[in-house]
């Protein structure tokens, strides 16, 4: 198969740019893994004065305001898809919670079914809710039909990070990704291009 076969859409919510930073690496992993990537940000729905008086918001969102806004198109295109999101109360955000929502269209027609899915989040304190987040997000790639690619413990790396759900940082703006967060990344990119490349690949001989 060609070195760039298959399609990975990084799809996140960030507001102090933790998150983003892990998109970004994540999105980068994959490319050198050999997968065409699209680096999207989920569409912000706070009021401004909310994001004015936060100035790690504010910075953020200034610092991404370049990269593209998720469309449903972008879902379309993907062969995988690899969401990111903060937690909230243990929970998806509320901005990526609604491009979801959004994509029952989609849904009802069956054309997320059959696609690679993954997460990663991050979180201001340690069990912060980074592992509920993750697992709520994938109730929603269940009922796509989607086909779930955790990095599980398949790394000796994965020891050290400690979460098999998915790339997780604990920290803020003022706590930059360390180490862990950064091979974590590369591990969850590889794997979800390598087993999207084994799918992809079964299906077209199957078909």
């Amino acid at each position: 198969m060609p070195v760039h076969d298959v399609h990975v859409a990084v799809i996140y919510y960030s507001s102090t740019g933790t998150v983003a930073e892990l998109a970004r690496l994540i999105a980068d992993a994959a490319e050198h893994a050999g997968a065409d990537v699209r680096l999207r940000r989920a569409a912000e729905l706070a009021p401004q004065t909310a994001i004015d008086a936060n100035p790690a918001w504010a910075a953020n969102a200034a610092a991404t305001a370049d990269i593209m806004e998720a469309t449903h198109e972008d879902v379309l295109w993907a062969d995988a898809v690899i969401f990111g999101t903060p937690t909230r109360f243990g929970n998806v955000t509320s901005q990526l919670k609604q491009y979801l929502d959004a994509l029952g269209g989609l849904w009802q027609q069956g054309r997320l079914a059959d696609k690679v899915y993954s997460g990663f989040t991050a979180s201001a304190t340690k069990h912060g809710g980074q592992e509920s987040t993750l697992l709520a997000l994938y109730q929603t790639v269940h009922h796509f039909g989607g086909i779930l690619v955790t990095p599980g413990y398949t790394d000796p790396a994965k020891f050290s990070d400690g979460n098999p759900y998915g790339t997780s940082h604990v920290g803020g703006p003022d706590t930059p990704l360390d180490d862990d967060a950064r091979t974590a990344a590369r591990i969850q990119a590889e794997r979800v291009v390598k087993f999207t490349k084994a799918i992809k690949h079964g299906l077209s001989q199957a078909s």
